[in-house]
């Protein structure tokens, strides 16, 4: 049984009970600013809302039911026939010279180690972690029994041709190269060894 805090939002722009992906993206910022950021944003009519948002720690916080969906992605199809599952995690960094930390693009402060490598334009990273890791994999095993969704996974972050075609598990990077999530520190090994062993403890 996952342990999951549910938040859910009335923000929603439709239902369909049928769903062929879930898709992995991240938050951009720290997972607190990032839920209220969910709640107050335009006059708390903000639409661009995951189902499930990951914390570092590993925790599930429910923000849509699953056969609901927003206004997440600019194709209205993607946003129907998916469950979108984001990461707290601040994307890519910038070194603050001078400093001993790294900031993001709206400048959350990130003081440990960044996953170093150059992809699309950028070279620092926030990794994600091994909890979020696990949850996740946890999480989308029951999605994929529970929606009947293939019980795959594209594991890369660079884009495919059609990949809104392709079922099962995505990442939000695969669609096209304007987005940077999930990021290259993403353990994708581990994830899909997890999702194809179901090796959950």
């Amino acid at each position: 049984m996952l342990d999951i805090v549910q938040q859910i939002s009335s923000n929603v722009s439709g239902k369909q009970k049928k769903k062929k992906q879930i898709i992995l993206s991240h938050t951009g910022r720290d997972v607190e600013e990032y839920l209220m950021m969910l709640k107050y944003r335009n006059n708390g009519k903000y639409k661009k809302t995951p189902h499930y948002v990951i914390s570092k720690s590993g925790q599930i916080i429910q923000k849509l039911f699953d056969e609901s969906y927003s206004d997440y992605f600019y194709e209205p199809n993607i946003n129907r026939n998916s469950i979108i599952i984001v990461f707290e995690n601040l994307g890519w960094l910038n070194k603050v010279p001078l400093k001993d930390y790294y900031t993001n693009w709206i400048g959350n402060i990130y003081k440990g180690v960044p996953y170093e490598r150059k992809w699309r334009d950028y070279h620092f990273w926030d990794p994600y972690t091994s909890l979020q890791i696990q949850s996740a994999a946890k999480l989308c095993l029951n999605l994929v029994e529970e929606h009947k969704i293939e019980k795959k996974c594209v594991g890369h972050n660079t884009k495919l041709k059609d990949v809104s075609k392709i079922g099962g598990i995505v990442s939000r990077s695969n669609f096209d190269d304007i987005y940077t999530d999930l990021n290259p520190s993403f353990d994708f090994e581990n994830f899909t060894n997890l999702i194809k062993n179901e090796q959950l403890v």
